[in-house]
């Protein structure tokens, strides 16, 4: 197969003066885009809190409450996978983004229905289908909307703090309150509320294209500008074919592996092998919410400035360190605040899921490669590395998942070595290096080469 040079330069057109309209909507798209997603979040992290519950009720096992997170997993990833190439195939978002909404939201719900494992099962498996759609689509309307400046912050804000503030810290707190006044059952219907209404108001404001045209985002998206999405579509191998596309792919398994297996693993490593009271456990686990609504925005941001590589090697190699302090931290004060620390991979998720892919394929291609990225990250970190770290944790104990955890940190840290630099501030730094050298001429496409 022959290989695609990625080829990237810095928006060196960007407007002098940007259009009041065009920042305003970018503004209410941000806000609209980060309740979406932020209740994806929430409606996914509502099963793992109400399951004291639900096992009481339905007398479920271990591993029946660990397929009902799997099933999930899996069909959130099939879906990223043909969601984002049959948007990018039809030129259209918003239809689909409204229709996955409703639809996960509905399914949600319907989990409250349900009278048995089986049927919780299939709710689950839609509601994946469902949930799988929306931020390949989410983060391609917020790319095209978004100003250069503030690009990584904005698709920051969508998926890393949306995701936190949301599943991290709001779900266990009003799921677990509801459940308790008026059952679990009612605690997954009231889901559909929310959702609706979100739904509704991508209906009235969202745009195909945001005032003023789309942003340019890489190179090769010479029609940027144009009001709607004309020419051939590049193929899925013709995406395989950007070095930074495989990449991001492999840092997802990797990082997908870190995330699932320390949220899964550390409330049942700190009660039973640290001792640590449920209230203090939850104390830890709020903390980790923090940390990801914090790094969630602020690790992008930094990106913007010093570039997405440093960024995603930096901040990867810290976020080895948090599974690491869950096993040798042992005062649950200090390791709250070194959880909150360290805890900076989710900021690193906007990265290379969304960022990075979007500065690296055009346009045309954009929800496939987004698509990609995710569906084969959450295959292989959130359906199958749950698995193997809970069967090595039965033979070697329960800090092997942390261990392994760890271990995806650093391999990310080592796929990041590869990487080639997109961030437009940087590469039009490193552009006017160039053309102010004695004897160059001035390179600027393609300068990340």
């Amino acid at each position: 197969m022959s290989r695609i040079r990625t080829r990237v330069r810095p928006d060196a057109e960007a407007p002098a003066a940007i259009d009041g309209a065009a920042r305003r909507y970018e503004n209410r798209l941000l806000l609209i885009l980060f309740l979406a997603f932020g209740f994806v979040f929430f409606d996914r992290q509502a099963l793992p809190f109400l399951a004291p519950y639900i096992a009481k009720d339905f007398h479920l096992s271990n591993t029946e409450l660990g397929t009902l997170s799997g099933v999930l997993a899996l069909t959130w990833a099939l879906s990223g996978l043909v969601t984002g190439r049959l948007s990018d195939k039809l030129g259209r978002r918003k239809p689909i983004l409204i229709a996955a909404v409703v639809l996960f939201s509905c399914f949600s719900a319907a989990g409250g229905l349900m009278t048995g494992f089986l049927g919780l099962l299939v709710a689950r498996a839609l509601m994946g289908v469902a949930e799988g759609a929306v931020l390949p689509l989410a983060q391609s309307l917020m790319v095209e909307a978004s100003r250069e400046s503030r690009r990584g912050l904005n698709m920051g804000l969508l998926q890393g703090s949306s995701a936190g503030l949301m599943g991290g810290i709001l779900a266990p707190l009003a799921v677990v309150w509801i459940a308790e006044l008026h059952g679990w059952r009612t605690a997954l219907l009231v889901t559909i509320v929310p959702g609706l209404l979100i739904a509704a108001w991508i209906a009235k404001s969202v745009r195909e294209v945001p005032p003023g045209g789309r942003a340019r985002i890489a190179a090769t998206d010479a029609d940027a500008t144009s009001e709607t999405a004309v020419g051939p579509k590049p193929s899925v191998r013709e995406v395989l074919g950007h070095r930074n596309i495989v990449l991001c792919m492999a840092a997802a398994c990797c990082y997908l592996t870190w995330f699932v297996v320390i949220v899964t693993f550390t409330p049942t490593y700190l009660l039973t092998v640290k001792g640590f009271s449920s209230s203090t456990m939850s104390g830890v686990m709020t903390c980790l919410g923090l940390g990801w609504v914090l790094w969630g925005f602020l690790t992008p941001a930094v990106s913007d400035r010093i570039g997405r590589k440093p960024t995603m090697i930096a901040f990867s190699a810290t976020a080895a360190l948090c599974p690491l302090a869950v096993v040798y931290v042992t005062d649950p004060v200090a390791l709250g605040l070194v959880v909150v620390l360290t805890y900076t991979g989710l900021g690193c998720f906007t990265l290379f899921m969304a960022t990075i892919p979007a500065e690296t394929v055009p346009r045309g291609a954009l929800a496939t490669a987004l698509g990609l990225v995710m569906g084969v990250g959450e295959l292989a970190g959130g359906f199958l590395a749950p698995v193997i770290a809970g069967r090595a944790s039965d033979v070697w104990g329960l800090q092997t998942a942390m261990f392994i955890s760890a271990g995806g940190a650093v391999a990310v840290v080592l796929l990041s070595l590869g990487l080639r630099e997109t961030a437009p501030r940087v590469l039009r730094r490193r552009a006017e290096r160039a053309a102010a050298a004695p004897g160059s001429g001035a390179v600027v496409a393609g300068a990340a080469e």
